[in-house]
């Protein structure tokens, strides 16, 4: 779509360059930005030429930049010894987009939108992503994506804020995880998607996000029987009606979802870690 209130776009080559003139937006995939009008916007700033690398090892996770797209995550080799990065697939396919949408949208793009059902979403939230956020005095935060997206198409982020990378932790990437999602319609938007991870030291973590209006989360000691879990995840608040679903559906679904994924993860056997 044109955006005809814009009259300057500039494309961002180094952090002083980051700082945002009245009227002007961040862009990494564009593919939220130019779908529909922003009558507010007279000025975009691009972020796809920082230079910033895809994803990279730091420590023993994954730096993911907010202009990867979904492609290249997708691409990424696989670990043996990481066995939860199936989730990078699972989640990209919970995404209601093409193949040519894949190559342009970004992580970043995904997380900053912060729809409910936003799958980018889904997978920090899954396996304990933190994102690193570079606040306009020059300083760095870091925020939890589960607790940075605070409703459906609402964040803390500030004015001028830069989600820079998301961080996800090794002990989750080695985590044994699944995914499922339900939508009402076959090609339809999803109107749940949980997630559960069982950890090296047995602890579990169960995650809904679609279904809620922002990401909810269930960490056990160890994991936890079926009726607890189905019976915490219908007590949870936040499930929302909307014309892809109604809030009683979601939470049911939710919880049926749940159950089934604790039966895999509890029954596959642990993967052996790589030196």
């Amino acid at each position: 779509m044109d955006l005809h209130t814009v009259s300057r776009y500039r494309f961002a080559r180094a952090r002083d360059e980051l700082h945002l003139a009245d009227g002007e937006s961040f862009v990494a995939g564009g593919t939220w930005l130019f779908s529909e009008p922003q009558v507010e916007a007279t000025g975009v700033v691009d972020l796809t030429t920082m230079g910033w690398c895809p994803i990279e090892r730091i420590g023993d996770g994954l730096r993911i930049a907010a202009t990867c797209t979904i492609a290249e995550l997708v691409r990424h080799p696989r670990r043996a010894d990481w066995p939860a990065q199936q989730l990078f697939g699972d989640c990209a396919n919970a995404l209601l987009a093409s193949p040519t949408i894949w190559n342009v949208a970004t992580v970043g793009g995904n997380i900053c939108r912060s729809f409910a059902a936003a799958s980018m979403v889904s997978l920090a939230v899954a396996l304990d992503g933190v994102a690193e956020i570079w606040t306009p005095d020059g300083q760095t935060r870091w925020d939890p994506v589960a607790d940075l997206v605070t409703g459906n198409g609402t964040n803390s982020l500030a004015h001028g804020e830069v989600l820079r990378a998301l961080h996800l932790p090794g002990r989750a990437l080695r985590a044994t995880a699944a995914l499922r999602t339900i939508a009402l319609a076959e090609y339809g938007r999803s109107g749940a998607v949980v997630s559960g991870r069982r950890d090296d030291d047995g602890s579990a973590v169960f995650t809904v996000t679609a279904a809620t209006l922002a990401p909810t989360v269930f960490r056990y000691p160890a994991m936890p029987g079926a009726e607890a879990l189905r019976s915490d995840v219908l007590a949870a608040s936040g499930y929302y009606t909307d014309p892809l679903g109604s809030a009683d559906w979601r939470r049911a679904v939710s919880a049926v979802l749940a159950v089934d994924i604790r039966s895999e993860i509890s029954s596959r056997p642990e993967v052996g870690h790589a030196d």
